[in-house]
């Protein structure tokens, strides 16, 4: 099979996305410490997508340049990524993550994530993610590749 889901190649919609599955994500969001930490809130997850905010603090997620830590950008689009791999039901890892980072926000603002799904196999999976500022201003894109494991999302 090629990089097209099988969904895909006869033109059909994937799947709806299990509603059991999506509250997990969204309780397992809402406890995970890192997005407690970085003030990350999931906005929208649908089968292969999702969208994560983050508020920008310059406070305390600037690098020594007063700019906003690449850390910091990548840790929303790593729970975007990682949000909208789990939506299958299987536990997902990343093999491959690149990041292009465009601008940095140059005041206290919120961030939003959003990746989609862009192609799929039976084993891995690719996404699209790109982060913008609240007025619509491109931050950051990513490509990166999913695994999935065959193992049930364990929350």
């Amino acid at each position: 099979m090629d990089n097209i889901s099988e969904n895909n190649q006869t033109g059909a919609d994937p799947p709806p996305l299990d509603p059991e599955i999506r509250d997990a994500i969204y309780r397992a969001v809402a406890s995970e410490p890192l997005a407690c930490a970085l003030n990350m809130k999931l906005l929208e997850l649908e089968r292969g997508s999702s969208c994560v905010e983050m508020r920008y603090d310059p406070g305390t997620m600037s690098n020594i340049y007063n700019r906003a830590h690449g850390g910091a950008i990548f840790s929303l689009i790593d729970e975007a990524f990682e949000t909208a791999s789990q939506t299958g039901g299987t536990i997902a890892v990343a093999l491959n993550v690149n990041v292009t980072y465009v601008q940095s926000p140059a005041k206290p603002m919120r961030l939003f994530a959003r990746a989609s799904e862009t192609s799929r196999t039976r084993k891995t999976a690719g996404y699209d993610i790109r982060v913008t500022d609240e007025n619509q201003q491109l931050i950051a894109t990513c490509q990166a590749l999913a695994y999935f494991t065959g193992k049930p999302l364990p929350f």
